[in-house]
């Protein structure tokens, strides 16, 4: 009996990375990113013709590919997951798939389609005669067509950063060679809300705030003063040594579980010093163990600005 399995269709390997998420949340900006990168982006691609694209490109020879899909293929997205599933047994080893899912707030769709005033592709699906609550009713229903997706990507929340940073952020995660596991350490201040990217946040808000010391103030946890302040104080020596703890403990559980990105969002009253400090921290020690990438939503979403130097010692 014939046991062999029979020949792959995909000849060599490729890198393919799903562009997927929320409409109006910058899939294009992301695909252009990765066009940058040297992939072969092709945009809105109906699901059913997913393999035979895959094949076709691997035919040529194509080793980087980069394919958008979004809720303009609606009839066909609730068995796009299965059909990555079968391909992924299929190929074996022969694609590293990444899929990545955009998001943001409906608040914040909401004001990108008004500004531009772009139809919402499901516009047409809900009965009511307000515009503001027809676009709000597409966009709940396209999260709830979008759901399964989203469970098993990489999530990227773009409700607060500018084109720039989408496009720095795709390719800061992309542009590397394929790990098992990425970590991701992210900064931000709660007063903005929580991001929607995070698998863990922590709040560090109780710990000692160098906003109340004149001279820190308008620096950030990346200086030497405010890093040197925060880590005097053993309140913040045990948060960094515990979540450290937490983070060993469960990544290879994680691992296990076929996770390729995980996001740990570290959070403070106004995402400028403990938070930071934190991240910056957290990185360093984790980036022997694991491929380790960090970003500061509050401090990349300003302009940068000369601060004052602190002043001399008298």
């Amino acid at each position: 009996m014939n046991t062999s399995r029979p020949p792959s269709p995909w000849p060599g390997t490729i890198e393919l990375v799903l562009i997927t998420g929320m409409s109006g949340s910058g899939k294009s900006i992301a695909l252009t990113a990765l066009e940058d990168l040297g992939y072969y982006c092709v945009d809105n691609l109906p699901p059913e013709l997913l393999a035979s694209f895959i094949a076709l490109e691997q035919s040529h020879r194509a080793s980087k590919v980069a394919i958008a899909m979004d809720v303009r293929s609606a009839a066909s997205l609730p068995g796009l997951p299965a059909r990555l599933a079968a391909i992924r047994h299929q190929a074996g080893q022969d694609i590293h798939l990444t899929t990545v899912f955009l998001d943001a707030t409906t608040d914040t769709l909401v004001r990108r389609f008004s500004e531009t005033r772009r139809r919402h592709p499901l516009s047409l699906h809900t009965a009511s005669t307000d515009e503001h609550r027809a676009l709000t009713d597409a966009i709940e229903y396209e999260r709830e067509l979008l759901s399964e997706l989203r469970e098993h990507a990489l999530v990227l929340d773009t409700s607060l950063i500018r084109a720039a940073q989408l496009r720095s952020q795709i390719k800061d995660l992309l542009g590397v060679q394929q790990a098992p596991l990425t970590l991701v350490f992210e900064s931000f201040a709660f007063k903005r809300g929580l991001p929607m990217d995070a698998d863990f946040v922590f709040d560090v808000r109780m710990l000692p705030n160098p906003h109340y010391e004149a001279a820190l103030r308008p620096q950030t946890g990346r200086d030497p003063a405010v890093a040197g302040f925060l880590a005097a104080h053993e309140e913040v020596r045990q948060m960094q040594q515990q979540i450290d703890a937490f983070l060993r403990h469960w990544l290879p559980h994680m691992l296990n579980d076929h996770r390729s990105y995980v996001t740990v969002a570290i959070g403070c009253t106004g995402g400028q010093h403990r938070s930071v400090y934190l991240v910056e921290q957290l990185a360093k020690a984790f980036a022997n163990t694991w491929t380790t990438r960090l970003r500061h939503r509050e401090l990349d979403s300003q302009p940068v600005t000369a601060r004052p130097a602190p002043s001399a010692a008298p």
